[in-house]
């Protein structure tokens, strides 16, 4: 998960928000307390969505304190704490870590090295843990890379291999009945589709003048001449009626999972953030241009 799941703040409720930035925050401190400060650095907004949807699922209350943290050492923050907010917390983990390995691999990053190592028994105590969800992520991965190698110009079988992640990661978390079980499976292969989509038409001009692998430049056949910013202007409705698709499949599984807590919560960002996130990355060449959104 990339930050791409962020609420819309200015529809919703102060309360409301005030919970949701205490998942966050407890995503945070879970990873503290567990795994030592550095590894902090890898959360997102996008966990802090995992953690609400899953808990909102459960009967069990919420356990809810104030606390100082360190970077908000003043004021006390609202912490969360419960089982889906450790599970978020080591999905995070799981990403940081694969994505760490790929930096490594394409890059030599030495910060991709130094992450390695300070993740290197992390990785094997949350995969000791969740051995079925990592294999299956790992599986995944490969055949990502296999694709991306290979210049894969289908887009759907591109993003596949992210959204079988996601379908994995939404599932992960305890047993539940059957059709729980496809309903989350379902809400995380579109959004899987949403964010790898979402993420290629956002990096694509710096893709296209690095000379990386992006789905997008095959599948739409970007000529030698065009720039990269035509280029995202040519393809952008076709993109936009990919990812408003996604976004529906979403809001129409959120409609039939039985939300017990947080429904404001995960309905202002199903609804309303994903979409508005949607308008910012494919407005962002008229904003670069000094135009309104």
């Amino acid at each position: 998960m990339l930050g791409y799941i962020t609420c819309e703040k200015p529809e919703m409720r102060m309360r409301d928000f005030e919970i949701y930035s205490g998942y966050y925050c407890g995503i945070c401190k879970s990873i503290g307390h567990r795994y030592g400060q550095l590894p902090r650095m890898t959360l997102s907004y996008d966990a802090a969505f995992l953690a609400v949807l899953l808990a909102g699922l459960e009967e069990e209350q919420d356990a809810v304190k104030r606390e100082h943290c360190i970077i908000h050492h003043i004021k006390n923050k609202t912490i969360v704490s419960n089982g889906a907010v450790d599970y978020a917390g080591d999905v995070m983990l799981i990403l940081a870590w694969h994505k760490a390995m790929d930096d490594m691999k394409d890059e030599g990053k030495f910060s991709a090295k130094a992450s390695l190592l300070l993740m290197k028994n992390i990785y094997k105590k949350i995969r000791g843990r969740y051995p079925h969800l990592c294999k299956k992520i790992e599986e995944q991965l490969k055949e990502l890379t296999l694709i991306e190698k290979e210049k894969c110009p289908n887009l759907d079988m591109a993003a596949e291999s992210f959204a079988r992640i996601m379908e994995e990661i939404f599932n992960g978390y305890r047993e539940k009945n059957e059709r729980q079980q496809m309903l989350l499976r379902r809400l995380g292969y579109h959004m899987g589709k949403w964010i790898y989509l979402m993420d290629a038409y956002d990096d694509l001009e710096k893709d296209i003048e690095k000379g990386s692998y992006n789905p997008l430049v095959y599948r739409y056949a970007k000529a030698e001449k065009e720039s990269p910013k035509d280029f995202a202007g040519r393809i952008k409705e076709q993109c936009e009626r990919n990812l408003l698709i996604y976004c529906s499949e979403m809001e129409k599984t959120i409609d039939l999972l039985d939300i017990k807590k947080n429904k404001g919560i995960i309905e202002n960002i199903v609804y309303m953030g994903l979409l508005r996130r949607t308008e910012k990355v494919l407005g962002k060449e008229e904003a670069e241009n000094g135009e309104s959104i």
